[in-house]
């Protein structure tokens, strides 16, 4: 059976759901993109996720700004503000009647190509949007029994030849470290950066606690994650101290606690790594301490978010 840090509470509403192409909305198994696209053709896109709690898409702001960053170092043109873009998001939401607990996806490759090819050059037409917008409330079985890790072969690489911080399509390095940990009897995956040092999760990063310090990687080799950076500020403002270090799998081993974190998922205990055991069973207290912080500013998020509504229809 399946475990890891991207378990969904089943919910049969996801059969329905209308899915987002390019200005159109299509019932899901009609929605198609063509063979010519370039994120199928060569992996030429990137893409965001968003989760919306009570009407309000929350930390908004920070997941446009990693879009449009990422979309500007690929040179890719948007072809949309942010404005225009949250406005096709909304579309989608309020077209399934969807309010909370909702994982919304939206991916934006080069657009068609005339042939498969890698030159932008041979792109005929305008980036192509396609959003996703399930029914996905995070499974508590994970947060309750942890999952666990295996560290794999593959490297996170060095930002000269596949940025980290980039949310692009290319994520086959990220695939075949997750297969080996599947293959050796784990949920997920540990990288090392080119150094040696523990990077991040094949799609989570990773924190760790020794002597009541939390400890995660310097975020040079790691994902740009929404999430991780949330955990570090509420954390820091708490008066833990939060470390961004390098450190080894030595260290790890002897951690008192760990966790990894997503936008999905949230915080999520890890319980064993490589076979040995961290902490005990279930999550920790540090680490249920920055999870309580982090759903706290989430309420914060979420209400600010309804005060801005509501000036935006008072304005109106």
């Amino acid at each position: 059976m399946v475990h890891g840090t991207h378990n969904a509470v089943p919910d049969d509403r996801n059969a329905d759901v209308l899915i987002y192409v390019n200005g159109e909305l299509f019932p899901r198994n009609e929605a198609k993109i063509s063979v010519f696209d370039s994120g199928y053709l060569v992996g030429d896109g990137v893409w965001d996720a968003m989760r919306l709690h009570d009407d309000v898409l929350v930390f908004a702001d920070e997941h446009l700004d990693r879009l449009y960053q990422a979309a500007k170092a690929v040179h890719m043109d948007i072809g949309m503000t942010r404005e225009e873009l949250m406005s096709e998001l909304w579309k989608v939401l309020r077209a399934n009647d969807m309010h909370t607990h909702v994982h919304c996806r939206f991916m934006l490759t080069r657009g068609i190509k005339k042939t498969p090819s890698q030159d932008p050059r041979l792109t005929i037409s305008g980036p192509n949007l396609v959003i996703i917008a399930e029914h996905k409330k995070a499974d508590p079985g994970s947060k309750s029994k942890g999952i666990t890790l295996f560290t794999s072969t593959v490297r996170r690489g060095s930002p000269d030849y596949l940025d980290a911080r980039l949310n692009c399509h290319s994520k086959l390095h990220e695939v075949i470290a997750l297969t080996q940990a599947i293959e050796a009897g784990a949920d997920e995956a540990l990288m090392l950066d080119i150094n040696g040092f523990v990077s991040t999760c094949n799609a989570t990063n990773f924190f760790m606690i020794k002597n009541g310090e939390v400890w995660t990687s310097t975020g040079q080799y790691c994902m740009n994650g929404i999430t991780r950076g949330k955990i570090i500020e509420v954390g820091r403002r708490a008066g833990l101290t939060v470390l961004e270090k390098n450190f080894s799998l030595t260290d790890v081993y002897d951690a008192d606690e760990a966790f990894v974190t997503g936008t999905f998922g949230g915080v999520t205990p890890v319980n064993k790594i490589d076979g040995r055991v961290i902490g005990t069973p279930g999550i920790g207290p540090v680490s249920q301490y920055l999870h309580e912080l982090y759903e706290a500013e989430i309420e914060l998020a979420v209400e600010a978010g309804k005060v801005g509504k509501d000036a935006d229809l008072g304005a109106a």
